[in-house]
């Protein structure tokens, strides 16, 4: 049976995966942030087609996720897929420093228990 530990390609690549996905969702809420409060969704849905945010985000996902099938095609699936939990931990924590958002102690709690997770699962 082959070595199921990751190497460090492997590890920061997905780092960089999770990484890219906190990106995209800062990218949505800065999107959100410019669309006119109390809008129809029609009105809503012209103002996101011309939104550089919005497009940037759907832009930056769609390449991650051309990278993730090209990832998956070297790294199993059980022991890649723990990692976007890293976009759980990172997005939080920009969130806080891009837009004031609280920093409570559950969530950092709750960070610290995901990433213990995530090195029990990844080994």
């Amino acid at each position: 049976m082959s070595d199921p530990r990751l190497g460090l390609t492997q590890i920061l690549l997905l780092a960089g995966y999770a990484a890219g996905m906190a990106g995209g969702q800062i990218l949505f809420k800065l999107a959100a942030q410019r669309l006119t409060p109390g809008g129809r969704l029609a009105d809503r849905l012209v103002e996101l087609a011309g939104n550089g945010y919005f497009l940037t985000a759907v832009g930056l996902y769609f390449a991650l996720s051309v990278a993730w099938v090209w990832i998956l095609s070297f790294t199993p699936l059980s022991r890649a897929y723990p990692f976007v939990a890293l976009a759980f931990a990172i997005t939080p924590l920009l969130g806080a420093w891009l837009f004031v958002e609280p920093i409570t102690a559950r969530l950092v709690i709750g960070i610290a228990v995901l990433l213990v997770g995530l090195v029990l699962v990844t080994g």
